[in-house]
């Protein structure tokens, strides 16, 4: 047509793109590509905001260790009430029964045991511990020996200061007699009575017979030092021998006892 050739060609050039050119400037200024923008300015800023949040996570620590320490004198104060209401629980035979066996174990006699004689004394109680729930029981509520030889807090200035743990082993921790009282408690609250006559029945049965013949009350008679008589002795076997078997055997012995 004659109309398109009026008007000039349009000139030729190549097309760049602003952001492929490499000094750094853009098709729509002289500003670098990578100058300071807003995107990156929390780099500058980070040291501000991170100073302004200093003292809150201060704050937030100081109060997490005030609510630790609240949270264990709660434990701590739960923990007393409880030890009181067990030992409360006890009665004076009983009582008597755990102080006497920490003195007999006591070798040493300051006070403190150690874990062998924790062991034997706790055993004569009826409770035959194995060796990890003794070093446990140290472990929680024992003091190490050398604080003991240095005059620690938790000594008592009115109880001799053992001079050197009779226990040798790894953990060189002793239990002192408030503590033994607590733990000795505990367990004989917590004891089936049933458990309880069943080993006081096998005292009478040494031999495992099965029942208690009028030999065996004749022995525990002598060894408690009763001065019962021949005919005390076989009428008593005669009055729970309810089967006629010349004994009173496991049942009949439970079953008088908790009569």
């Amino acid at each position: 047509m004659a109309a398109s050739s009026s008007h000039p060609a349009f000139p030729s050039r190549p097309y760049t793109s602003g952001l492929g050119r490499t000094g750094g400037q853009s098709a729509f200024g002289s500003t670098p590509y990578n100058a300071q923008t807003p995107f990156n300015a929390p780099a500058q800023n980070a040291g501000g905001f991170g100073a302004a949040s200093a003292a809150p996570t201060q704050q937030q620590r100081e109060a997490q260790r005030l609510e630790r320490e609240r949270q264990e004198r709660v434990e701590r104060e739960r923990r007393e009430l409880e030890e009181r209401g067990v030992l409360e629980s006890l009665s004076e035979e009983q009582r008597e029964e755990v102080n006497e066996a920490f003195s007999l174990f006591d070798l040493d006699k300051d006070n403190y045991i150690d874990y062998h004689e924790l062991k034997v004394a706790l055993k004569a109680l009826g409770f035959d511990l194995p060796k990890p729930d003794i070093l446990s029981i140290l472990q929680t509520h024992g003091v190490p020996a050398s604080q003991l030889q240095q005059g620690g807090s938790s000594s008592n200035s009115k109880q001799p200061v053992p001079s050197q743990p009779t226990f040798s082993g790894p953990s060189r921790l002793l239990l002192s007699h408030a503590h033994f009282l607590t733990i000795a408690a505990q367990r004989i609250i917590a004891r089936d009575p049933r458990e309880e006559i069943l080993r006081a029945f096998e005292l009478f049965d040494q031999e495992g017979k099965g029942r208690i013949e009028l030999n065996d009350l004749r022995r525990v008679a002598r060894e408690l030092g009763e001065g019962l008589q021949e005919e005390e002795l076989q009428a008593m076997i005669e009055e729970f021998d309810v089967r006629g078997e010349g004994g009173i055997g496991r049942d009949e012995f439970v079953g008088i006892c908790l009569g």
